[in-house]
Order: structure tokens, then sequence, then C-alpha cells
């Protein structure tokens, strides 16, 4: 009985040898092995399994290869649409920090690329994603101190997409996500105006809606704002400036809830996008 459970502990051994000589030798992966793929493959076939992790959805592996591409192979053409690839790659994967840096990186040192467009496009939808979370957050809290640098951000950076690169096959998804960032910031401008007209700050109320006009023009919230004004200088007995921004209110808007009547009975528009209202 000694003898055969002898050769059977010595076969399994042998198996188990031959099984970890076969992944040293096939993958390159084992611990110890000097002969990593990300060490030894030539720069394209790097360039080309990162790129196929990337459209597989694998971003951990991606990076890597983009990564030691880069730093194995700091120059060529391969070298530069790594290092593009990879900012993508992080902003995938929400390190938006490290792809704001790689994107920032790249523009400055290849200011003249082919795919410069593209860079400066994706550094603007980095901050996108960050703003639009920002701004999505609702919650009680002092509205005048909310951070909107990230939304602010993102819509100045599509604007210097379109500055630079009107003709550019990224210039219409700027506009359109610019459109967005305009309106969704005027309606958080609205929300801080109507937060200094509960509290009785009406003169910061009405610079709110100037603020609005001035900053955000062509908004969805234009009409939002001049009922601001209205309603700010009426309670502040400016009642000529109440007046007129009125009639603005009624020119360009005839169908505002303001003008109705019905606010501040909770009947009109304020009651509706009022986040303090219960």
């Amino acid at each position: 009985m000694t003898r055969p459970t002898g050769l059977i502990r010595i076969s399994a051994l042998l198996v188990m040898m031959l099984a970890l000589t076969g992944c040293k030798t096939v993958g390159g992966w084992f611990d110890g092995d000097k002969e990593k793929p990300t060490e030894s493959l030539p720069v394209e076939e790097m360039y080309r399994v990162g790129q196929d992790s990337m459209n597989r959805n694998n971003w951990n592996r991606a990076e890597l290869y983009f990564q030691r591409l880069v730093a194995r192979f700091p120059y060529g053409a391969y070298s530069e649409q790594a290092q593009l690839e990879l900012a993508y790659v992080l902003y995938k994967q929400s390190k938006n920090e490290e792809a704001t840096s790689a994107v920032d990186r790249f523009i400055r040192t290849y200011p003249t690329h082919r795919h410069i467009d593209y860079a400066y496009y994706l550094k603007a939808l980095i901050n996108f994603d960050q703003g639009r979370a920002t701004l999505l957050r609702i919650a009680r809290q002092d509205m005048a101190k909310r951070d909107l640098g990230a939304p602010t951000q993102s819509l100045n950076d599509f604007a210097e997409v379109l500055r630079r690169y009107p003709n550019s096959r990224y210039a219409a998804d700027s506009r359109q996500r610019m459109i967005y960032l305009r309106n969704l910031l005027a309606r958080h401008e609205i929300q801080v105006g109507l937060y200094y007209l509960q509290r009785d700050a009406y003169v910061a109320a009405a610079n709110r809606g100037k603020y609005i006009l001035q900053t955000y023009p062509r908004s969805e919230h234009e009409g939002d704002a001049l009922a601001l004004m209205a309603s700010a200088y009426t309670e502040l007995g400016q009642d000529d400036l109440a007046a007129d921004t009125r009639k603005v209110l009624e020119a360009n808007y005839p169908d505002h809830d303001y003008l109705d009547g019905n606010w501040p009975d909770g009947q009109g528009f304020f009651s509706k996008i009022n986040p303090f209202s219960d």
C-alpha cells in the first residue's frame, strides 16, 4: 500500500510542475518571470493589445498596456496615440484627476496633433460628467455655497472646442452639451435667487436675475429670471422697475406661470421649482 501511494504523490507533483512551467512559458505572468508581455512585446503588438482591451471595456488591462507602451517607447506615433487613448481609459474608470492631467499633458506636448480637437473635447467631457453629477445632487443646503467649478469649467471647455475647431466632428456634440449645461446652470441660479427671495434678500434676488440674463443668454430660464426680478422689484417697492420687467416678460414669454398671478399662493412657477417648498 505504501509504494502505490508514493507513486501517486510523485505523479501529482510532476503534473503540477508541468502546469506551472506551461503557465510561465505561455502567459509570461508567473511570479518571478522576467519576460512579462508588457516588457517584451514590440510596440505595435502592445498598442494592438491595449486597443483590443479598450474595445472590450477591459479598462484595467488597457491602462496597463498603454502606460507601459509610453514608458518603453516614449517617442513615435504609437506613443502619441497611446497617450491619448490612456487619457480616455482613465476617464472611463472615473479617474478624473489623472485623466485631466493626461489630456493636459498631451495638449501641451502635441499641440498640432491630428487628433488635438479630440483632446480638447475629451477634457471638456471629463468636466462635464463631474459637473452634471454635482448639479444633479440636489440637497437641502445653502444654495449660494455650492461649488459649480466643474460644470462651469466644462462649459468653458466646450466653448473652447467650438472656438478652436468649429468644423470638428465634435463641434455639434459640444454645442448640444453647452446648451444642456447653460440651462442647468441657469436653473441653479434661479434656485439661488429664490433662496434669497424667501429670506427677504430682495436686492440679492434681483441681482441674481440680472446675472442669469447676462451670463446664460438664450437659456430656457430667461423668463424665469425676469419673473424673479419682477418679484424682487415689487417687494422693494420699485414699481417702475417691476412694471418694466413685467412688460418684457409679457412680450417674450406671454404664457409664463408668473403672469397668472398665482404666486405667492403656491400655484405658479415658483412653487414648482422652489426646492424649499414643502
